[in-house]
């Protein structure tokens, strides 16, 4: 990746409705290369997807919490369970494993307090190999970053 591609990330990832002209012009190509480059980070697996930024409020996902969650055991199959529950959970935004305590990290969003302990006593309380969960709710966003800065070298 030289730095005509990190430009071109640079650029989709501030604006991913640019159309290939402008692209091009920002980053010093003419169209027909430009375009090159862009399906070739799209086939390399480099550009994952293009997505619309929505206010979670204006969706009825306003209220997040963070949810630390530690397993009883941490078997194959339990793991492998209780990842696959938490995939089909509309509610959860984000979940990593993570080394160390906790065992993971869940973000939740759900519209309001109500909601979220309806949810964790129908949704949560009940997923494979959970110990314990403690919860932390968001008082304000202060840095939102959804994608990470390109840098050229």
């Amino acid at each position: 990746m030289d730095k005509t591609d990190r430009a071109i990330l640079a650029h989709l990832m501030e604006n991913g409705r640019l159309a290939n002209t402008e692209l091009a012009d920002l980053v010093g190509l003419s169209p027909s290369p430009c375009l090159r480059r862009v399906r070739q980070l799209e086939n390399s697996g480099v550009i994952t997807g293009y997505r619309a930024t929505v206010e979670p409020a204006a969706v009825g996902r306003g209220f997040q919490v963070l949810l630390h969650v530690e397993m009883a055991v941490q078997d194959r199959a339990t793991t492998e369970a209780f990842e696959a529950a938490v995939g089909e959970l509309d509610e959860v935004a984000n979940c990593l494993r993570m080394f160390g305590q906790p065992d993971y990290l869940l973000w939740i969003a759900v519209p309001d307090l109500d909601a979220y302990e309806r949810f964790y006593m129908a949704g949560l309380t009940d997923l494979p190999g959970v110990a314990r969960t403690h919860s932390q709710f968001t008082m304000k966003t202060i840095k939102s970053t959804p994608e990470f800065p390109i840098r050229s070298r």
